[in-house]
């Protein structure tokens, strides 16, 4: 048996994780941006350009995102794009891209330390 905090020690090690530095230099390009915490958390702040999709319904939405929508193949026109997904402590998001790699995504990053870590830095918010 493992915990919750092993298994995500364990998928930690087979995708890649970024700062928060990283994502906001990555912001000024055309990457998507998936928070992928519950609704009532998005609706207290968000990174700037980020979409709620929350963890649990996650593969079943991607389809619903801007860059994919009205797409002969909606799942390839995404993986055309770096796609950057947060929570609020890099938990969630590290399962969430080890499960878009498994999809197929080779351009997936969690974003280490998440919301707090993004906040923690002091960088801007945006609010619904």
């Amino acid at each position: 048996m493992k915990t919750a905090p092993q298994l995500v020690e364990e998928v930690k090690q087979g995708i890649k994780e970024v700062p928060v530095t990283t994502l906001e230099n990555q912001l000024a390009h055309k990457i998507v941006l998936i928070d992928v915490r519950e609704p009532d958390e998005y609706l207290q702040g968000f990174i700037p350009g980020a979409v709620n999709l929350p963890r649990g319904i996650l593969e079943t939405s991607l389809t619903t995102l801007p860059q994919a929508k009205g797409a002969e193949a909606p799942l390839d026109e995404l993986a055309q794009h770096e796609i950057y997904l947060y929570c609020r402590s890099g938990a969630r998001s590290a399962l969430a891209t080890e499960s878009l790699m498994r999809m197929g995504f080779n351009r997936v990053y969690s974003v280490a330390g998440g919301f707090e870590a993004w906040k923690k830095a002091d960088l801007r918010i945006e609010m619904p």
